[in-house]
């Protein structure tokens, strides 16, 4: 070997030394894919705040961020997310109240979130799209009509324009709600079984007997039933007093497997007159309800 190649080799053998004056790069000192070395990343830890005031903080963050995001960052902060007092003072502040007092939510978040959620899952309850969103199971006599409400007759809730009004011979349509696509999993449905809620109301000509007919149903993933209310027909005298009327079911405690609703509502009038003197129904709902909240 030449004398070149044999002081190349004792160079690449060589450990290099580093003078005193320069620091050496440590663990503490490793850089991040941000930039940011291990050591600074020991000094940006969340800091330890008394709970009230932690609590209050949270408060004015949106609640699926505190649990996604602020419940993993620490176990002081999982503690306060957790915690029922949170939950509780964001209901209140939020105005979201318990309808019955003397039954308090076994689990507060859950409470809020079912609130938050709450909604109408029937499409187009108060005829305002026409026929959208609903089956049409029978049409018979004139078919179903839509009619504005009147200002002698009106609802409860004045916001209510329109009904749907039957003819002289059966009239039945209905929806078919899907759980899962509305946000209600399979796993929620089955082991917290929220109370469903559901609502229909209905009111007869004054001039014309008639029937109203309604039925929902609660269904497994097969669309079988695993509990219904179907009430005996309504029948209404001729020169009747035309109020509005709400029928109303809770179902609670149905057990696993509800994946579909069903909610079916019409009737006819008992007169055979041709043109619209049958049932008016409008305003439906189908909600799932907190717990507690009946």
């Amino acid at each position: 070997m030449s004398d070149a190649n044999q002081a190349l080799s004792r160079k690449r053998g060589r450990k290099v030394s580093h003078s005193p004056g320069k620091k050496r790069r440590g663990m503490g000192q490793v850089r991040s894919a941000h930039g940011f070395s291990a050591e600074t990343n020991f000094l940006t830890m969340p800091p330890t705040l008394p709970i009230a005031v932690l609590e209050e903080v949270f408060m004015n963050v949106p609640a699926r961020e505190l649990v996604c995001v602020c419940r993993l960052v620490c176990r002081q902060w999982k503690e306060v997310v957790d915690s029922t007092s949170l939950w509780r003072n964001r209901c209140r502040r939020e105005g979201y109240e318990l309808r019955n007092a003397s039954s308090l939510p076994k689990d507060w978040r859950q409470f809020y979130f079912l609130c938050k959620k709450r909604r109408n899952l029937l499409k187009n309850p108060r005829a305002e799209g026409q026929f959208s969103g609903w089956n049409i199971l029978e049409d018979g006599g004139d078919k179903w009509k839509i009619e504005d409400v009147s200002q002698e007759h009106l609802l409860p809730d004045e916001t209510v324009k329109k009904y749907f009004v039957t003819s002289y011979t059966s009239c039945m349509k209905c929806q078919l709600i899907d759980l899962v696509k509305e946000g209600y999993g399979p796993a929620f449905m089955d082991e917290v079984q929220p109370d469903i809620i559901v609502s229909d109301w209905y009111s007869p000509r004054w001039d014309c007997g008639c029937v109203y007919n309604f039925s929902v149903e609660l269904l497994n993933q097969k669309k079988k039933v695993i509990r219904e209310f179907h009430p005996d027909p309504v029948y209404f005298e001729q020169w009747n007093d035309m109020q509005w009327k709400q029928m109303k079911h809770v179902f609670h405690g149905y057990g696993p497997g509800v994946r579909f609703i069903r909610f079916t509502h019409g009737g006819k009038d008992t007169q055979f007159w041709a043109g619209w003197y049958g049932i008016r129904v409008t305003n439906s709902s189908v909600e799932i309800s907190p717990s507690g909240d009946r």
